[in-house]
């Protein structure tokens, strides 16, 4: 049984992994390329930097690259999003509308403290290593 246990639990890390991963780089792609209904915002450099690491830190920890760094990197651009663009506008997450860079923020902490788990690019290059 608690061999299951693990299994299931790696395998719905994995998934909710890749899948926020994605999400996470959506929002780069909108940035970086105005796709998925978003527009290109290259004309500021705080946004680019936003876009690059969204796309590219989504990207990385979707498919357990890097996955430590990627997501500590990512942790800190959503609280910096937050306390930059959410909070000016009331301090609790549901009024100022900054609920998902909440959410992904302390997500992306948890990866960086977690790691990529088993199923990831990491351990596979680990295994060559």
């Amino acid at each position: 049984m608690a061999n299951t246990r693990g299994a299931l639990v790696d395998s719905t890390f994995t998934l909710v992994r890749l899948i926020i991963g994605l999400l996470f780089a959506c929002h780069g792609a909108q940035k970086l390329f105005g796709v998925l209904g978003g527009t290109a915002q290259l004309g500021h450099t705080k946004m680019t930097i936003a876009a690059i690491i969204e796309f590219g830190g989504g990207l990385l920890i979707a498919f357990g690259l890097f996955t430590r760094i990627a997501a500590f990197i990512a942790s800190g651009e959503m609280a910096f999003a937050y306390f930059t663009v959410h909070a000016p506008h009331g301090f609790w997450p549901i009024i100022n509308k900054g609920e998902l860079a909440v959410a992904y923020c302390f997500f992306f902490l948890f990866v960086a403290a977690y790691g990529a788990g088993p199923y990831s690019l990491d351990r596979l290059l680990r295994r060559k290593g």
